[in-house]
């Protein structure tokens, strides 16, 4: 048995000051927490031996400004064992990912089964580390003994920079940041119809910028791809190149003249491919196969053939290509219809898509759901991967579209609730049984997200700090949504200003309206994949119906606050038209606070062709500042009316029955302080 052994032998004997953290914000939850009483003593300087992952732990110690030395007195060490006291490892990759680290009064001990282990340790006392970035206190631990492995070795996400190029920069600082939350692939989808972004050395032309349709001239060099692969591997993630053919190759055919699919076209890929392959470090290699007419039945079978013969496994996506056991090495899942295959195992990415997500209502579902009706890896489900499919150009600047990527797209919420639910396990149902819904009914899962959720809150303020995060907490935020009103000359009788509370039932010529609570910040009436999918207010929405949705905030003070609303979240994978000047959307959605109809910003898009290559404006909030809005002391009410015509229109190919509505600080940062959510108007 190798021997590797982290002992932090600490020098002072000053007092324990108190714990400048503690083990309850941890992201994701280790599978074994022992907590003791007390903290460590003040780290101050310490001496490092270790072999794996050593200027990753160099780099903590100087983010604590925390010295190495020959001769400190506090020593950094570490343990590579056959097994981890207190666990029982699966016989799988699992087992290479487990760690068990010991926080003592005078010392730190890790021991892992592989350098891996050794980082992901690292990960986690990192994050018991986080303090005050105002105190200049020594260092000091919290006591507790952790044991952890992850219930799925695959935890991943896939960024489509064939479409939106990101800059070398964007990529490095989402493989870090992702990384100090465990997540271990960062699946890099190089071309697409618009651009092929790997530097081809056999064919120039296909980098050339008459060939590329978004961003032309940015593409990666070969060195830049080396480059993130050691970038990646330095953070225990693995970079998963994928060159979709023969599908989305547009690009390919205007650089050579050929279809992929053709002999020509194969007797220029095969060198490319082959190259590809030589410069990542991934045992894998991601072929695609999606969304294509297979006019070739050599092609995809050649090609799997060929990538297996440069010492590659290989990932199909499905629906794909419809292999037979054994003729492919792993299934990606997209769309409801994908399905593992026998002799592959498969991870899921059907309803991970976030390019179609909004900031709130979402991320319940993906949060609760387990894997592909999994709650923990087996031999045909290895985990997930969320997508970001950048089909709509976001800005017109690489920089401001990146940006925007992040921030519509909610990326580290989501990849946060990913980081979670893969490592854990579990989740109670896959989207269909209570979906987005918030249901602080069923305490048990309402207690688990709003747990989650503080966590997320202390991680966007420490590690997260620096990135584009529009969630804000919802947790507290209660609605009544009902469809009473015959005309919205009936708000005023039925919610009169001086009404003090709201009672669950509404009587108006001689009918009893019912209505019914919904907690969040973000509330789909229906979803954008329907109710066949993911389940959300209303069970069975129906077209050509309005709804209302009221509550009353109680402000402690007066303040001014930033409203953050939208009544429809546009997809960024869609060709949709602004809303016209003066309406929140096609439907004709209004809100009122105070009595107040509350008006649109002025947008910033205002074309009317449907197209993926104009950039979309500030049609969703996170793209927009926040609109300022004065809060009385005391009751505030908020009325919003949602109509809805058709599910599908000539504006919006998918519409989204919905609403997004939180007040936050001016700056939009955090939810605004003091506020009680209720719509009977009680504290």
């Amino acid at each position: 048995m190798k021997r590797l052994f982290i002992a932090l032998a600490l020098l002072s004997a000053l007092p324990a000051l108190p714990a400048l953290a503690d083990i309850h914000h941890l992201l994701p939850t280790p599978r074994q927490i022992t907590a003791i009483e007390g903290v460590s003593e003040p780290i101050r300087s310490v001496m490092l031996s270790t072999p794996a992952y050593e200027e990753a732990w160099i780099e903590w110690l100087d983010e604590q400004s925390i010295p190495v030395t020959d001769d400190a007195p506090v020593a950094i060490t570490a343990t590579l064992v056959d097994d981890i006291p207190g666990l029982t490892l699966p016989d799988d990759a699992r087992r290479d990912e487990a760690y068990r680290l010991a926080v003592r009064p005078s010392s730190i001990e890790v021991e892992a089964i592989t350098p891996t282990g050794i980082y992901w340790a690292l990960q986690t006392l990192r994050q018991l580390a986080e303090k005050d970035q105002l105190s200049r206190l020594p260092l000091q631990l919290p006591l507790c003994t952790i044991a952890d492995y992850p219930a799925f070795p695959w935890r991943g996400i896939l960024m489509d920079v064939g479409r939106s190029y990101l800059t070398m920069d964007e990529l490095k600082r989402e493989i870090e940041l992702l990384s100090r939350f465990k997540v271990n692939v960062y699946h890099w989808h190089l071309t697409e119809n618009q651009g092929f972004r790997l530097e081809s050395t056999t064919f120039p032309a296909l980098n050339d910028s008459i060939y590329t349709t978004r961003f032309p001239g940015h593409y990666y060099t070969l060195q830049e791809a080396q480059e993130l692969d050691s970038f990646a591997r330095a953070h225990a993630m693995m970079l998963l190149p994928e060159i979709d053919m023969p599908g989305h190759s547009a690009v390919f055919q205007r650089a050579t003249g050929h279809d992929m699919q053709s002999a020509e076209g194969m007797e220029i890929l095969k060198p490319i491919v082959a190259e590809a392959c030589a410069t990542f470090s991934a045992p894998y290699f991601h072929i695609g196969t999606d969304e294509v007419e297979f006019t070739n039945p050599d092609f995809v079978p050649e090609m799997v053939a060929f990538v297996r013969d440069k010492g590659k496994k290989v990932i199909s996506w499905n629906p794909g290509w419809h292999y037979a056991p054994g003729e492919i090495d792993m299934i990606q899942m997209w769309s409801y219809r994908g399905r593992p295959i026998a002799k592959a195992p498969a991870f899921d990415s059907r309803l991970h898509y976030i390019n179609h997500f909004d900031v709130f209502a979402d991320i319940v579902a993906l949060y609760r759901s387990n894997i592909s009706g999994a709650t923990e890896a087996n031999d045909s489900i290895i985990g997930m991967e969320i997508g970001v499919w950048n089909d709509r150009l976001l800005a017109d600047d690489i920089i401001a579209d990146q940006e925007a990527i992040v921030g519509q797209n909610s990326l580290y919420p989501s990849m946060l609730a990913l980081a979670e639910r893969a490592w854990m396990g579990g989740g109670t149902e896959y989207f269909d049984v209570y979906g987005t819904n918030l249901r602080p009914d069923l305490e048990e899962d309402f207690a688990a997200f709003a747990d989650f959720e503080r966590r997320m809150m202390h991680h966007k303020d420490n590690t997260l700090r620096d990135v584009p995060f529009p969630y804000v907490e919802q947790t507290g935020v209660n609605w009544l949504i009902t469809d009473a009103f015959p005309n919205e000359g009936e708000l005023d009788r039925v919610f009169p200003p001086e009404t003090e509370g709201i009672k669950a039932e509404y009587v108006y010529n001689d009918s009893t309206y019912s209505t019914t609570p919904a907690t969040g910040a973000g509330i789909y009436l229906r979803h954008v994949w329907g109710p066949g999918t993911v389940k959300t207010f209303y069970p069975n929405p129906q077209p050509n119906h309005t709804a209302y949705a009221f509550t009353q905030v109680y402000s402690p003070v007066e303040q001014t606050v930033g409203l953050q609303f939208e009544t429809q979240n546009y997809s960024r994978s869609e060709k949709d038209i602004p809303p016209r000047q003066g309406t929140w959307d096609y439907r004709s959605s209004r809100l009122w606070i105070n009595g107040e109809e509350i008006q649109p910003p002025v947008w910033t898009a205002t074309h009317t062709e449907h197209s993926n290559e104009i950039a979309m404006g500030n049609e969703n909030f996170a793209a927009r500042e926040p609109l300022p809005i004065t809060l009385h002391e005391g009751w505030n009410t908020v009325m919003i009316k949602l109509p809805i015509g058709k599910f599908s229109a000539p504006e919006t190919r998918i519409a989204k029955w919905m609403f997004t509505c939180v007040f936050t600080t001016p700056d939009g940062r955090h939810a605004a302080p003091g506020l009680i959510y209720s719509p009977e108007g009680t504290k």
